[in-house]
Order: structure tokens, then C-alpha cells, then sequence
């Protein structure tokens, strides 16, 4: 199907602006652009029962999350947990990038949201980022009482560099023999640093995500000896039986979209439960446009179904 109205309206935008492709300015700058561009593309912001700041214990120091309280949950109930990694290609967004999408998550879904704050390239190379998200979504857990959660019902997910953070915790919790995790949900996800794929070829430019970007941020990232890492490339992971089951979201003019199907073929072929869709019309980084991008909100109420029947399975 061709690119969906709204999305080619967002395309073209992006090809009109004068600001500067991420590549060719300091991490620094391409942060603060990502993060004062935001607010053209987001919808209002969703109100939810209770939002609090926190640190978890990480291994260079202090990790900050940001924890909500979907609207309507009862209060004092332990809800179950969604512990939320970011995208922006290991490089760029951070709590308040993405504290719409947590909010919205929390709420179509009646559970608490955990949001990540993992340090980044190319200040902290990999596996930094891993390293604090696997330690976040153990803390979270051992904190359960104390954050009013229930930690037999813990989920990942994550977009695109969030994606593959949630793909390599689900894997490292179950070689590690937990905490257990219900669900996993990854919304166009990075699984291979090889980027060579047919997709990568054909939707190099002009569909936001450009090669040029990729290659910045995986050069910010880690050097070529990581490529082929599974905690870098999840889909080289030699075993991915046994994994919790997991909702993954492509989009059909996006670089990643063969990787995320590819890792949604050998989850299913390892007998892992997948829910694969692609939103055909969308390019990359669709899921915080939801101001002016319809399927966005479509995407997260999907996501927010999934995590509820996760959350709460029927009898039997």
C-alpha cells in the first residue's frame, strides 16, 4: 500500500526543515533537537492516576525511572508492570521523549509503567545501554512491595533501540533463570547491527530514518567487533526457545522492517507465541507522532490489549 496520507504529510515536513541531519552535529545538539521537535508531532498528554520519579541501584551508579500509575487502577492494588526502554538509536530521547507513549501505555493497558533512563552512546558505549536495562528491570522487580506492583507480572518493551534493549533483557532474564517476565512488546525493533538487509537498501532515504543516521548511531554505539553480539544483534542469539511471548510491530516503509519480521519468524520457529503486525503506511519512529498521525494511537491501544490479556490471562 502506498505511505499513509498522514505519514507522507510528516515526510514532508521533514524534507522542508532547515535543522540539520543528526549525523552531521554532536550527540549533544542531535538530543536537544530530537527532544524540542517532539511537541509539533505528540498529541495532548494523557493524565494518569500517579507519576513518580526514582533511581534504581546500576552498575555505574544511580539509574532514573519515571513510574506511572494508569488512570482508573485501584489504589494500593500491586498492579502489573510494564518496564519501558526508549528509542533514539542508543543515542538520543530519554524519559520525557517518551512519557507520552509510557502514559498511554499505562492506561490502555490498567497497569504501572516503568520507564528507563540507560545511559547512552557514544559517551557510554555497549554494553552500557544493556547492562542498565537488565539491571532497572531486576530492581523493579526486587521493589515490588515497596512500589506497589506485583512482581509476578512483569513485561518489557520498547521502539526501535528500545526494542532491541527489551529483546536482549527478555533473553538474558531467562538464561539467568529470572526474575520471569509474562510478555514482551516490540515496536519496530533494531535485531540486526549488520544492517543489510533488502529494506535498509530500499528505504535508505526519504522515509526519516536515513542510512546516514543509522550508521551515526550505530558508529555512537559500538564498534564493528559488536556487531555480530547477540546482545547487540538479538536475532544472532543462538537460542530463542523459551521466551516470554511477545506483540511485535513493524512499519512498512522502514529500514528495520525485514529485521523485525526476521525476528519475529525465528521466535515463532523456536515455539515463542508472536503477534506480528505491520502498519503498512508508516515509516519509523510513527509511535510518538499520535498529534498528527492516527495510526500511532491505534498502535498503542493495540500494544495496551496485548499487555492487558498478558497481564491477566484467562482461566485455563
Amino acid at each position: 500500500m502506498p505511505v499513509d496520507r498522514q505519514m507522507q504529510s510528516v515526510i514532508e515536513r521533514a524534507a522542508r526543515s532547515a535543522l540539520p541531519p543528526y549525523y552531521s552535529v554532536s550527540a549533544a545538539e542531535a538530543r536537544r533537537l530530537y527532544k524540542e521537535t517532539r511537541a509539533v508531532l505528540s498529541p495532548p498528554v494523557p493524565e494518569v492516576d500517579a507519576v513518580r520519579e526514582l533511581a534504581a541501584d546500576g552498575p555505574a551508579g544511580p539509574i532514573a525511572l519515571r513510574m506511572y500509575r494508569g488512570q482508573g487502577t485501584a489504589a494500593g492494588a500491586p498492579l502489573p508492570v510494564l518496564v519501558y526502554f526508549h528509542g533514539g538509536g542508543w543515542t538520543i530521547g530519554d524519559l520525557d521523549t517518551h512519557d507520552i507513549v509510557c502514559r498511554a501505555l499505562a492506561n490502555n493497558a490498567r497497569c504501572a509503567v516503568v520507564s528507563v533512563d540507560y545511559r547512552m552512546g557514544p559517551e557510554h558505549k555497549f554494553p552500557a545501554a544493556v547492562d542498565d536495562c537488565l539491571a532497572a528491570t531486576r530492581w523493579v522487580a526486587a521493589q515490588a512491595a515497596s512500589l506497589g506492583i506485583d512482581g509476578a507480572r512483569i513485561a518489557v518493551a520498547g521502539d526501535s533501540a528500545g526494542g532491541n534493549l527489551a529483546a536482549v533483557v527478555a533473553i538474558m532474564l531467562r538464561d539467568a533463570g529470572g526474575p520471569a517476565l509474562v510478555f514482551q512488546a516490540l515496536v519496530y525493533p533494531a535485531t540486526d547491527q549488520r544492517l543489510d538487509s533488502a529494506t535498509h537498501a530500499s528505504f535508505a532515504e526519504g522515509y526519516l530514518l536515513t542510512r546516514k543516521n543509522m550508521l551515526w548511531f550505530r558508529d555512537n554505539y559500538l564498534s564493528p567487533r559488536d556487531y555480530d553480539d547477540w546482545r547487540a544483534s538479538p536475532i544472532r542469539a543462538p537460542d530463542l526457545a523459551r521466551l516470554p511471548p511477545a506483540h511485535i510491530i513493524t512499519a512498512g516503509y522502514d529500514p528495520l522492517l525485514d529485521e523485525g519480521r526476521a525476528y519475529s519468524d525465528r521466535l515463532l520457529a523456536a515455539g515463542v507465541p508472536v503477534l506480528y503486525e505491520c502498519f503498512e503506511g508508516m515509516a519509523h519512529g510513527f509511535l510518538t507522532m499520535g498529534g498528527v498521525v492516527a495510526a500511532a494511537n491505534h498502535a498503542l491501544y493495540r500494544l495496551g490489549q496485548s499487555l492487558r490479556l498478558a497481564f491477566n490471562p484467562a482461566p485455563g
